[in-house]
């Protein structure tokens, strides 16, 4: 297989970060590629037509591409357990959904300053996706403790991915003030050899 790959794509590490945790890293071929929304790598285009990271090339069967279909299909492909098949599942699913909305806004921001002009830019996008960020992260630090202290599953990795992606692109923000219990966890985690290996 076949992983389209960019180290500073939080979405990318999530995937990198499963496949570290499962045992399973030397059977995925990470192909690097440079692409922004603006300028498109080809062979990424003809993988995914969204032409969006991450996308999985399979020896058998349709490319793979959203960061959550293809850890889904990387966990039951290797019986890893990180999709619970009991009540947990859907607890975890949305922990994942939170995590990766957290990307997206986060994502959103760089963009808007990335690749608009200066005179285009707009700070109340900016503002406003930070927002979301910052509701999320509280979200987190109150409801979801209890289930970030269990087992490790798809949404840990997507929750360390997007605190991860946090400090990497919005150093500045300090989103761990007023939320020191996810700090905490994050401080933890983020010591996990499958973090340690994927730091952009």
């Amino acid at each position: 297989m076949k992983l389209y790959h960019s180290p500073a794509s939080p979405f990318v590490r999530k995937v990198v970060v499963l496949l570290h945790e499962l045992g399973k890293i030397d059977d995925v071929e990470l192909a690097t590629v440079t692409t922004t929304a603006l300028a498109s790598d080809a062979n990424l285009m003809a993988a995914n037509p969204l032409a969006r990271l991450p996308a999985l090339e399979r020896p058998e069967g349709v490319t793979l591409y959203d960061s959550r279909v293809i850890t889904a299909f990387l966990d039951d492909l290797y019986q890893g357990g990180m999709y619970p098949e009991d009540g947990r599942r859907w607890e975890t699913l949305t922990l994942e959904a939170t995590g990766d909305g957290i990307m997206d806004s986060a994502v959103s921001m760089v963009y808007e300053i990335r690749l608009r002009d200066p005179e285009q830019v707009s700070e109340p996008w900016i503002e406003a996706q930070w927002g979301k960020v910052a509701h999320g992260l509280d979200a987190l630090n109150t409801r979801w403790m209890s289930h970030l202290s269990g087992p490790v599953g798809a949404g840990h990795i997507s929750v360390a991915c997007a605190l991860g992606y946090l400090d990497f692109r919005h150093e500045a923000r300090d989103w761990r003030q007023g939320r020191a219990m996810l700090a905490a966890w994050y401080e933890g985690f983020s010591a996990r050899p499958s973090m340690v290996a994927t730091i952009p």
